[in-house]
């Protein structure tokens, strides 16, 4: 769903009456796709299905909202994007817990045809609002784009440093229900717990990330994120010696680097703004040459998949042999250290942008 934004972002800037239809084209595909999984017999009917149609599905129905953002918010447009983040966090701390007990009850074919029909029929009354400020303009088809921004210096440091946090981000959420269970002798609600109050926590983490950006430059806000996450990740992750502890270390993570996207808006207007100055001291103004910020989100936006889809078999590489078992205190020496220190030096690395902050434009 990341990789693919800057494409369908750029479709449904040059087809915009299409695009007020994508949100119920894109729920349509996301449906299906959960529907017609159900009756998947292999893995590869599950990768079609659920990891190709219904991530396809998902950016048409979402990147509405984010050219809509474009149009309807200027001076809090940090916050806005906060809170519309903050309905991710939400939904990560509600459907877990309603899917886990239809799979329990159903089995996972009948689970994923209710949960299909449950998400059409919740989804579709709110599409309505989901719709552009501006009227459209004869003059919207054909929309070229100017891309001279990605030699940016500021851009591509906002790109390295994005990609590389991402590719620590999300282990985390894929290791600590395993590191619950089979370290700290957790349930199956305990090690689940781990995930669920991450992203209970991202929820106003990104709201307050959101006001942040709005009143502060993009590189202090990130570096805000990141010390919480990276000492929160070397201290309490790392001497993890107890459920409470662990948990308390998934509040505060999420809080802190679950914040980290939610300044992008920051980003986009610090390299639109720095596109613009490079683009006048060159004598080139032409709104032509302009930096497209949705465009520039599309490609962060990709930039995160990279880490995402990078971070599964690089994970697993590191861990394969449980190195450092034995040898330490609390994870360290639980076998799942090296993953500890993986995550803190990819946050670490995900803020380092506020060391260039001088060397930008």
């Amino acid at each position: 769903m990341y990789l693919d934004m800057p494409i369908v972002i750029a479709l449904q800037q040059l087809y915009p009456r299409v695009a007020r239809w994508c949100p119920l084209i894109g729920l349509i595909i996301m449906c299906l796709s959960l529907a017609v999984s159900s009756f998947s017999e292999t893995t590869t009917h599950l990768i079609v299905t659920q990891g190709v149609l219904y991530a396809i599905g998902g950016s048409i129905c979402y990147c509405p909202c984010i050219l809509y953002m474009e149009e309807w918010f200027i001076r809090r447009k940090g916050l806005a994007y906060g809170v519309m983040w903050s309905g991710t966090g939400l939904g990560g701390f509600v459907f877990p817990l309603v899917l886990e007990f239809l799979l329990g009850k159903f089995g996972f074919r009948t689970t994923l045809r209710i949960w299909s029909g449950t998400l059409f029929a919740l989804t579709v009354p709110i599409i309505y609002f989901v719709k552009p400020r501006l009227p459209f303009s004869p003059t919207s088809r054909g929309k070229t784009w100017h891309f001279g921004f990605l030699l940016q210096p500021t851009f591509l440091l906002f790109q390295i440093t994005v990609m590389i946090e991402s590719m620590g981000y999300f282990l985390p959420a894929i290791y600590l229900p395993t590191y619950a269970r089979t370290i700290l002798g957790a349930g199956s609600f305990g090690s689940a717990l781990t995930a669920i109050l991450i992203n209970v926590a991202s929820v106003f983490g990104v709201v307050i990330m959101g006001m942040l950006v709005d009143r502060f430059h993009v590189t202090t806000c990130i570096l805000i994120s990141t010390i919480g996450a990276v000492v929160v990740t070397l201290l309490l992750w790392g001497f993890a010696v107890s459920l409470p502890i662990l948990y308390i270390f998934c509040v505060m993570y999420g809080l802190s680097a679950g914040s980290y996207a939610s300044a992008w808006p920051g980003i986009m207007r610090q390299v639109v703004s720095d596109t613009h100055a490079r683009n006048v001291a060159d004598g080139r103004v032409a709104a032509a040459n302009m930096a497209d910020p949705l465009m520039v989100f599309g490609l962060l936006s990709a930039g995160r998949g990279v880490g995402n889809v990078t971070s599964g078999p690089l994970s697993e590489a590191l861990i394969r042999g449980m190195p450092w078992r034995g040898k330490a205190l609390g994870a360290w020496g639980s076998g799942y250290g090296i993953l500890v220190t993986f995550t803190g030096i990819t946050a670490l690395i995900g803020g380092s942008s506020f060391l260039w902050r001088k060397r930008m434009v």
